[in-house]
């Protein structure tokens, strides 16, 4: 017997007998055998994706690389963070110690914080997912990639012109513009608010004034260029203004004589003029600003009023025996 037949047994004959469907009758078996497994198949796909909530092996190989992909973007995003503190200390330390000890101007923010410009350098990495997680990892690195050279640039700007810090030091304001020989001046009025002596009222004193007598002389208290010389009958008199360079000016107010012309280089030390009572004042004295970054403040914290004259007459001497001032050729004197 073929076992892709089926047969049935003859009682009255006792023979197994080869029995025959019809065409319909096969067709409708088949019919229904592929319907119940369509069904049993239907069932269990429901019972694994919709009762326990099953994902398609596919499904789940692409999730896995999914969360592989947004673990190493959390990683490299924590790593940007620390990046940022860093780089947020090197820029503090260089505007507020390095830049201030030079006297150098702060890098603006704008230019720090200044995206790129052109076209969207981003386009094809929009509408990805995650909140455009990718994307905005892509332009955290391109901006801090961009803050770095730039802090770098600064840092080496810083760098050269530490090589100068000698220079510096001899241009700062850093001696009393007269002799401080204890008996021959007194400071009649201090830096900050006072009552102004000719017209009355609290106003702002941006210096400090030494009285004492006419024709004493005054003299440079750092290594400057001579950026102004003026002559006035009215406000500051007879005035010098020496440009120190690093971010420092100082101002020589109501002199009698000025022995210094617009573009002369002096040294600390050396004799600019003398005290005079020019201008709006009550008395002969000397008016000394110290100025820092064009804002004033306070003379008093870069002098020593207390040293000996022995040690200021040394410096003084010292100045003198360097030579006279020189005309610097490069500064394009005033009309």
């Amino acid at each position: 017997m073929s076992k892709f037949k089926k047969y049935n047994l003859n009682p009255d004959t006792l023979v197994y007998e080869e029995v025959r469907e019809g065409r319909a009758h096969r067709f409708f078996r088949l019919g229904w055998r592929a319907m119940l497994s369509v069904a049993v198949a239907a069932l269990y796909l429901w019972i694994c994706f919709g009762v326990l909530e099953m994902e398609p092996p596919k499904t789940s190989l692409l999730k896995a690389r999914n969360a592989r992909w947004h673990s190493r973007l959390a990683v490299m995003n924590r790593n940007l963070d620390r990046c940022d503190e860093a780089l947020a200390s090197l820029e503090m330390r260089d505007e507020q110690v390095y830049r201030t000890i030079f006297g150098m101007n702060p890098i603006p923010k704008e230019v720090l914080n200044a995206g790129f410009g052109g076209v969207n350098r981003y386009n094809e990495l929009e509408g990805l997912g995650r909140s455009n997680e990718l994307k905005d990892t892509y332009i955290r690195l391109d901006g801090l990639v961009k803050e770095t050279y730039i802090q770098s640039k600064a840092y080496d700007e810083v760098a050269n012109l530490s090589k100068r810090a000698g220079d510096m030091a001899s241009c700062l304001p850093a001696i009393p513009p007269i002799s401080p020989v204890k008996g021959t001046y007194r400071v009649s009025s201090g830096y900050g608010t006072r009552e102004d002596p000719v017209y009355g009222g609290a106003r702002r004193h941006e210096g400090i004034d030494f009285a004492t007598d006419v024709g004493r002389p005054v003299y440079a208290t750092g290594d400057a260029l001579v950026s102004q010389v003026s002559f006035k009958y009215f406000g500051y008199g007879n005035m010098i203004v020496l440009d120190h360079g690093f971010g420092y000016k100082t101002r020589y107010a109501h002199l009698h004589t000025i022995n210094v012309v617009e573009g002369m280089k002096v040294r600390r030390g050396e004799c600019i003029g003398t005290v005079g009572r020019t201008g709006k004042t009550t008395g002969p004295h000397l008016h000394y600003e110290v100025r820092y970054k064009d804002a004033s403040v306070n003379p008093a914290n870069f002098f020593d009023m207390d040293m000996s004259p022995e040690e200021y007459a040394q410096m003084i001497t010292t100045a003198g025996e360097s030579g006279e001032a020189i005309l610097d050729p490069n500064y394009r004197h005033r009309n």
